[in-house]
């Protein structure tokens, strides 16, 4: 059973929540959520600027505890697309770029960062469900947080495959091909890249992961 910490003001969910894992304070499956963050992780060490209002979750479990199909560099996309879909089921046109990020139309409104330790897997989400920065967009219906997370953990316990995820996630591949992404240091297009069945891109014949 996913145990789920609440904590009223952290500066990041995921270094708050790696730091107790690996101090073994707390141990996987667990979830730290907080009502507000101050100095929110984003992806290439970017700062994640944070609202209260909005949802901060970081959480940990076991490798046993995902699909076996699932390449673990993929996770990324395996546990933004279990959000997706119960966002779409109430009604959202959120839709997912690769690798990590929420979008609504061409406005980003949160992103996925995941992380390996040993045989555990960290997943930390940030998303605009209140209130937005400018430049952001914020979520286009209206949920309860705790709602949402009962939803998305009761999804991510009945372990769906990645064949199941993947296949949903490849016909909308086509809206990430107007964007950019960082490989290597370089922004690349995503028109310059292939889609791969385990997640990855190929770009010049090599494969590049979505796992930050």
């Amino acid at each position: 059973m996913l145990k789920i910490l609440s904590l009223d003001c952290v500066d990041s969910t995921q270094c708050y929540l790696i730091e107790r894992l690996k101090s073994q304070t707390v141990h996987a499956p667990v979830a730290v959520v907080a009502a507000e963050q101050r100095h929110g992780r984003g992806s290439r060490d970017n700062s994640w600027i944070s609202h209260k209002g909005n949802l901060f979750v970081s959480f940990a479990v076991p490798r046993e505890m995902l699909p076996e199909d699932l390449k673990l560099e993929s996770s990324s996309i395996y546990f933004s697309m279990l959000l997706k879909e119960i966002l779409q089921k109430h009604g959202s046109n959120v839709w997912l770029k690769w690798p990590n990020d929420f979008y609504l139309g061409e406005q980003k409104i949160g992103g996925t960062i995941t992380t390996l330790i040993e045989n555990i897997v960290v997943c930390g989400i940030g998303l605009n469900m209140r209130s937005a920065p400018q430049r952001f967009e914020t979520l286009d219906v209206c949920m309860d947080i705790d709602d949402l997370l009962t939803q998305y953990f009761a999804l991510l316990k009945s372990c769906p495959s990645w064949k199941q995820i993947f296949s949903k996630f490849e016909l909308e591949f086509y809206k990430s091909q107007k964007f950019f992404t960082h490989i290597k240091g370089s922004e690349i297009s995503l028109q310059a890249v292939v889609l791969q069945y385990d997640g990855s891109v190929e770009y010049n014949g090599e494969k590049v992961y979505s796992l930050r």
